[in-house]
Parts: structure tokens; C-alpha cells; sequence
């Protein structure tokens, strides 16, 4: 039956094309989304049940009226774009990096040099590596007795050499906030006890020698469960945190803080259970600040430092911490010429019932509620902005969503019952789903090949420049709980998914940027060259390609602070020689939908992405 349906399927192909229809994909289906009003297939993801690996593409490639050679068709720029490329009977495939990461790897940020930040609490003093040449930290118990730790709480994991060296963290991160600095360090703020109001700093390096420099009591209210994100002029911004109902920006190093500014929203949204910690922030491109608590959000000038806008309520259940529902934005569409204020649109998927956490926080009886099922999209930046609810595959609390570089959205990690805090979760969600935001309501989940980790409660995950995804984490316990017996142990494998896009039948026609041929540093509003290699065979055209800028998050507790996927305006295409081709591209606008700071640029060939380079946006 299968096999008469792509039968079928070949035979009308070219007619889909003349009378300009569409197949969507749908879930456990098959299908291409091709639009032909504007020229532009709406892209990312999509699967066939069958091979057909090179019918679809010779359906165009064959016409008469395609241009005879590559250069030709490098004339022909402005050509309809070609359809994707299938994906055929590929879910994704799992693969084990490394037994031991040293820590559990509670938060998470890839470096510009292609080495990951990972680090712990050091609250209970253990963890499964020790710090470098025999040294110890001094430490108080409760009752005031002096101990050593020589545990290590953080590490460097270098993806080259599948390698992790431990780091000296002084003061506690635990449940911190932190992220990539426009200059390229990473800061790490907040955390517990000691650490509850100190910046940590960390300079990347290639010798093995950075480590951190702490700024113990120099934020101005207690950060621990905070949420930190760059602004559109590099100002980092923080909001939240346990009993901190106000806002403040990052002082330059080696200053303290100017204060707080107080937030109604924070103030508002605490329920008995919090419900609020590690909001969703985001920054806009009218300049404006995103606020998303609990159930509520608002809009917050910066500014002024006022709040100047409330949204609907986004109905159903909790999104933040302990509740821990997902957030991203969705790609954010550039064009040559954009309007004043580019559209800008949020979604939050899972989380948890406001009752959750008190239902399985008795150890005699715990009861562990059903976690949320849908999705909320809204456009920010509409006058009369409203949520838009669909449903996801599977419930999902503590889940992680990345942005994909194709544009999809990868939902990953978490439980289908329960919330976030030690021991209060069960059933882990080990399948994960892709998700199409261009697709039809009700089209737009496709269900992955499941991993057989738990990944839960203090679980991360992370997008690599080789555009696999790094999965590590989970630790329910209430320290290194290792034994065999644990029902949900302290996880320390690392591991990496590797989405249907990394299909090796795909690898003919992946592109591969040359580095040293495209440019590292961007000036917001003007033009810049990515050189890469191509198939000459696909007959690529300029409408065959995007560009994606990616702002690579900080991870922790199922949220990816910073994270963004801009689609970048095209001016120009070119065939240099040999399968060798270039695209003018041109940067964003304004800090405002990219703020200043450290990107990778995908280049992705009809639905499959390049490895991805590092650029630096400029202020």
C-alpha cells in the first residue's frame, strides 16, 4: 500500500507544482510544504515514508525552462525555490558521548570556542570529580564546623577531544542564571548562600588554564532561580528569583549594583508554590522587554523601567518553576526592508497544574498530577496580541525547546507527571518531538526516536555547531545518588540526538561554509559573504538557501535564556567555481531582534543545515 501511494505520489508530483497546491506534512506521514505565491517553500520539518531520494528534486531539476549549469542557474537567483529534501523512515538516532561528565549538569552554555560551560551546586560538597592538583575549599557546616571540599562543581567539556577538566567555582550557583557575554565571556549570575548575590567570570581559553573569578554580595537582591538575558544595547537584565519580586541590570565587573526596580508581575503571579521562578524573558523588537510568569506577562521598558503593557493570561495551568513549562521564541523572519517593528512571536508549551508541586511534595503520599499538554503562541509585537493554544503528542514538565537550525523547535527531556524539586516527578517523557511552527494547527508535532535515559528534573540540553544536540543531566536527588538501585539516579552520561536532518543520505547535499572566506564580525544593517561548497548536481538557486543566526542560550531548568533563530534577508547569490558558491547576507537591523553578542550561521540547502561558524554582532 505504501509502496502504491509513492507511486502515486511521483505521478502528480509536477502537477502540485503547476497548480500551486501544497502537501503538508502530517504526523507519522509524509509531505513538503511549497508556497508559490511568494516563491518560498515554508521549509523545516517533514518526513516520507518511503525513499524517493532524488524523484522529488528531478521533478524541477529536469524541466526544460531550469537553467543547463550551475553558473546559469546562479543567474537565475530569483528562480522558485526547490522543494526540501526528504527525510525517508529516519526519527533521529541516539549516541552515548561519554560515561562520566564529572558533574550533573544542571545548567549549560556553549563557548565561542567550541567548548561547553557545565556546573552543579556545590551545596552538598560531592560530586564524581575532584579539583585540580589536590586542592580543597574550606566550607561550614551547621554547626559552624570548618570542612574541606576538594570536589569540583564545574567542568569544560571540549567537543574535539570528548574531554571534560574540572573548573574551582567559589561561591555556590546553585539554580544561578548566566549566559554569553557580547564580549564573549561567560557570566555567571546568583545561585545559594554565598553565592545568592555574586557574578562569577570566565574568559575562554585554548591552554587549559581560565577559570572562574568570583564577585561574592555584588548584585543587589538575592538571584537564586533568576532569569538573565542580553539587551538590544549588550546591558544584561535580570528578573527574579526566589523572593526577589524585582528586576535589575548586571553592573560592569568589579562594581556593585545600583539597585533593583520592583515588578508587580513577580509580586502578583507568586502563588503558595511559587509558580514564577526563572521566568521567560525575552527581549523585543520594539525595544521593549517580554516578561512570562506563571500564568501572566507583560511588556517592560527598559528604559523607563516600567511596566507599559499586559497580556492575556495564558489559561491552563502554570509555565515557571517548580511548574517548569517551555519557552522560545519562533524564528523571526528578516527581510531586505522590514518594518518599524518586526513581528515577534513567543510560544509556551507544557508546565504543570497550579496544585502540582503541594499534590507530590508529602514524602508519606506523594500524588503526582498530570503535566500540561499544550502550547501557547502568541505575537507579541500585534496591537491586540492573543494566544493561539494547540496541543502537543505527550504531557511535559522540566522539558527543554531548543531552536533548531532549520527553524524547527525541538522539545526534549522532562516527565509526564509531577514538577520540578527532588523526588516529585514521575514517568519520564524519553520521546521527543519536532515541531514545525509553518505547519497547519493540528500537522505540526512529529514524534522522535526515544532515548532510554530519564532525563528530569536538573536535565540540559544544547545545540552544537555541528547542529547534533547535546543532552546531559538529570538529577532528582538530593545529592550524587550513583547506585544502581536509585529508581531516577544522578545522571552523568552525556549523550547527543541527532535529528532526521543528519540523515547520511542527506550528505550529498549539505553545504559546508568555509570559514575563512565568511565573515566574523557583522555591523547591524549591512551586507556580509558566506563562502560555501555545494552539490552543483542540485542546481542551486538563491531561493534554495537560508541563512539562520543562531544566539546560542544558557540552559537550565528546562528554559534556554537568550536563545534566538534569525532568518536572514538574502541580497545576492553566486557560483564562484567548482561547487563553490556565495550569498550576500544581510545582517539584522538593530540589537533589538539580535542583541549584541556571539552567533552561529547556519546555511541550510532545501531543509539541511550546514555546520554552523561563529560571527560576532557588533554593538
Amino acid at each position: 500500500m505504501a509502496t502504491l501511494k509513492m507511486k502515486l505520489f511521483c505521478i502528480v508530483l509536477p502537477l502540485f507544482f503547476a497548480s500551486a497546491l501544497a502537501i503538508e506534512a502530517h504526523q507519522g506521514g509524509f509531505g513538503f510544504s511549497f508556497d508559490h505565491n511568494d516563491h518560498t517553500r515554508t521549509g523545516g520539518f517533514h518526513l516520507f515514508d518511503e525513499a524517493q531520494p532524488v524523484a522529488a528534486s528531478k521533478a524541477v531539476a529536469n524541466d526544460p525552462a531550469q537553467p543547463a549549469n550551475a553558473a546559469a542557474a546562479a543567474a537565475a537567483g530569483d528562480a522558485p525555490a526547490q522543494p526540501d529534501f526528504p527525510f525517508v523512515n529516519n526519527r533521529g538516532a541516539w549516541e552515548l558521548l561519554l560515561q562520566d561528565s564529572g558533574v550533573s549538569v544542571m545548567h549549560l552554555n556553549l563557548l565561542p570556542n567550541n567548548k561547553i560551560m557545565f556546573y552543579d551546586a556545590s551545596a552538598t560538597h560531592i560530586s564524581n570529580i575532584k579539583l585540580p592538583n589536590g586542592e580543597c575549599l574550606p566550607w561550614k557546616n551547621d554547626q559552624g564546623v570548618v570542612a574541606q571540599d576538594c570536589n569540583a562543581h564545574g567542568v569544560e567539556y571540549d567537543i574535539a577531544t570528548n574531554t571534560i577538566r574540572p573548573l574551582k567555582i567559589t561561591t555556590d550557583a546553585w539554580c544561578s542564571s548566566g549566559g554569553v557575554m557580547p564580549d564573549g565571556r561567560f557570566i555567571s549570575t546568583g545561585g545559594w548562600a554565598d553565592g545568592v548575590k555574586s557574578i562569577r567570570y570566565f574568559t575562554p581559553c585554548d591552554d587549559g588554564k581560565c577559570d572562574f573569578k568570583d564577585y561574592p554580595d555584588t548584585l543587589n537582591a538575592e538571584r537564586w532561580y533568576a532569569t538573565q538575558i542580553t539587551l538590544a544595547d549588550g546591558r544584561l537584565f535580570l528578573a527574579g528569583g526566589r523572593h526577589s519580586y524585582s528586576y535589575e541590570y548586571v553592573p560592569p565587573e568589579g562594581q556593585k549594583s545600583a539597585g533593583s526596580i520592583v515588578s508587580e508581575l513577580l509580586d502578583t503571579t507568586t502563588d503558595t508554590d511559587e509558580n514564577n521562578l526563572y521566568p521567560f524573558v525575552f527581549q523585543s523588537s520594539d525595544g521593549n522587554i517580554f516578561i512570562f510568569a506563571n500564568d501572566q506577562s507583560i511588556l517592560f521598558n527598559p528604559k523607563t523601567n516600567r511596566q507599559i503593557k499586559k497580556f492575556p493570561t495564558l489559561t491552563g495551568g502554570a509555565r515557571n518553576y517548580p511548574a517548569s513549562g517551555m519557552s522560545a521564541l519562533l524564528p523571526i523572519e528578516l527581510k531586505e526592508q522590514n518594518p518599524d517593528v518586526i513581528p515577534i512571536e513567543v510560544i509556551v508549551c507544557g508546565g504543570a497544574l497550579k496544585e502540582a508541586y503541594a499534590a507530590s511534595a508529602k514524602p508519606e503520599n506523594r500524588v503526582f498530577l498530570p503535566a500540561l499538554n499544550d502550547c501557547g503562541r502568541m505575537v507579541i509585537t500585534d496591537p491586540n496580541p492573543q494566544w493561539d493554544k494547540e496541543e502537543m503528542p505527550s504531557r511535559r514538565v522540566m522539558g527543554d525547546m531548543l531552536n533548531l537550525p532549520t527553524g524547527d523547535l525541538l522539545i526534549i527531556n522532562g516527565a509526564k507527571a509531577g514538577t520540578s524539586a527532588w523526588w516529585q516527578a514521575e514517568d519520564p517523557n524519553f520521546t521527543p518531538h519536532i515541531y514545525n511552527p509553518k505547519f497547519p494547527k493540528g500537522q505540526r508535532f512529529f514524534d522522535m526516536a526515544p532515548t532510554t535515559i530519564p532525563r528530569m528534573y536538573h536535565s540540559t540540553s544544547a545545540v552544537l555547531p555541528s547542529t547534533k544536540i547535546l543532552v546531559a543531566g538529570s538529577n532528582p536527588n538530593s545529592g550524587y545518588w550513583l547506585a544502581p538501585d536509585v529508581k531516577y539516579k544522578t545522571e552523568l552520561r552525556l549523550e547527543t540526538f541527532s535529528p532526521p536532518y543528519l540523515d547520511a543520505s542527506l550528505d550529498i547535499h549539505r553545504p559546508a561554509i568555509d570559514a575563512g572566506a565568511t565573515a566574523k564580525k557583522l555591523k547591524y544593517g549591512a551586507d556580509f559573504n558566506i563562502q560555501f561548497k555545494v552539490n552543483e548536481a542540485d542546481k542551486p538557486g538563491k531561493n534554495d538557501f537560508k541563512v539562520h543566526m543562531y544566539a546560542v542560550p544558557f540552559t537550565t531548568h528546562g528554559y534556554s535564556m537568550n536563545q534566538r533563530l534569525l532568518s536572514l534577508a538574502k541580497k545576492d547569490f553566486k557560483a564562484v567555481g567548482g561547487g563553490v558558491y556565495s550569498i550576500t547576507a544581510l545582517a539584522p537591523p538593530s540589537g533589538n531582534v539580535a542583541p549584541p553578542g556571539f552567533y552561529l550561521v547556519f546555511v541550510v540547502h532545501r531543509g539541511v543545515p550546514s555546520q554552523g561558524v561563529w560571527v560576532q554582532m557588533n554593538q
